[in-house]
């Protein structure tokens, strides 16, 4: 096992923007900037109740989760035809290739369009045609998984499942998003169980606003490979363990923590007791335009937030990103051994 060499805190913003990374809790149409949203609207001819993007912008102050999903599902209305998706995916891998993101896990929501009348094919194909696009241009691996909105109904997924069936080559897993307090995870044990039939991996969205009980729900009802969120954990000593022992990947986003006000202050944050209980936790942006930021500023806010973090801490993050990934082994190790070689140049200038 690689031991990262001890770096001077007043390097660690560099090395954290440097380093490898896989980002495993990214929701695509959380990436919509209101510049694009503005873009596609007009190239849409879709009205929006903003006048300007600065306005837009405005709007991005939160109070819960709720209050958050209601302006994320208005945006997303703008998004109408296959080079839609394609550009909107593009311009998040394009900046995440930036960032030294090597690997991605997009999730997508398609009943926010089929909804609209969006077809699934069209939302599918131009995702999966930017994530090939963005592999062969910037070199940058992503693959997508579905999620269902669990304050729709079991029903609704199984229709949702059945509609994208054609496209099983294009997605890798299904999980579990939107509202979280008042929808545990029982509500899609069926559909759950049906997607484990069809080999896809399985993650869910669990103890970000709800209670640990869901995160127990989503590992022994759903069968979750990973678990999105999971900071309220810590408030279960058995499920900690349990998480600790198993390699239990939690994709923690800090930034999307303090905009939802899950901690008050990102001094606050758990992050470093996950890691000191020996969690496989990982930092993503979950949805970063309108959280305030992409990957490498959640790592550089954080880590400015919660002095005790340091480059043992960056290199843990960074390893357990691709251990957790569902990326294939050899891959997996290649990049692990990237990540080594990054910090070993960073201790030696």
């Amino acid at each position: 096992m690689f031991t990262p060499p001890p770096i001077a805190r007043d390097r660690l913003p560099a090395l954290l923007a440097a380093m490898p990374k896989a980002e495993l809790h990214i929701h695509i149409e959380g990436s919509l900037e209101p510049e694009m949203i503005f873009a596609l609207a007009q190239r849409n001819g879709v009205a929006l109740p903003y006048a300007s993007v600065e306005q837009l912008r405005r709007a991005y102050d939160f109070s819960d989760l709720q209050s958050f999903l209601d302006i994320y599902y208005a945006g997303a209305s703008v998004l109408l035809h296959e080079q839609d998706f394609y550009d909107m995916a593009r311009a998040y891998l394009a900046r995440a290739a930036m960032e030294n993101v090597v690997h991605a896990e997009i999730f997508f929501d398609p009943q926010t369009h089929t909804a609209r009348g969006v077809g699934m094919e069209t939302v599918i194909r131009g995702l999966h045609r930017a994530c090939a696009d963005a592999r062969a241009e910037l070199g940058i691996s992503a693959s997508l998984i579905l999620c269902f909105l669990r304050h729709l109904s079991e029903e609704d997924a199984f229709a949702t499942l059945e509609q994208a069936m054609p496209f099983l080559d294009q997605f890798i897993g299904v999980g579990l998003d939107s509202s979280e307090v008042g929808h545990p995870p029982e509500k899609f044990a069926r559909v759950f169980a049906r997607c484990r039939e069809l080999g896809l991996h399985l993650v869910a969205h669990a103890g970000e606003e709800g209670p640990p009980a869901y995160i127990w729900s989503a590992l022994d009802v759903l069968g979750a490979e990973r678990i999105d969120h999971g900071v309220q954990a810590v408030h279960d000593t058995a499920l900690m363990r349990r998480l600790a022992d198993e390699r239990i990947a939690l994709t923690v986003c800090p930034l999307s923590n303090l905009k939802l006000r899950v901690f008050p202050q990102l001094s606050q944050h758990n992050l470093k007791r996950l890691l000191d209980a020996g969690l496989v936790a990982t930092v993503n942006s979950d949805d970063p335009a309108y959280f305030g930021g992409y990957l490498n500023q959640n790592f550089t806010e954080v880590f400015a937030a919660l002095p005790q973090l340091d480059a043992r801490d960056a290199w843990q993050l960074a390893h357990n990103s691709f251990a957790a990934s569902f990326a294939p082994e050899a891959q997996r190790r290649a990049w692990q051994d990237r990540l080594a070689e990054c910090f070993a140049q960073h201790a030696g200038n």
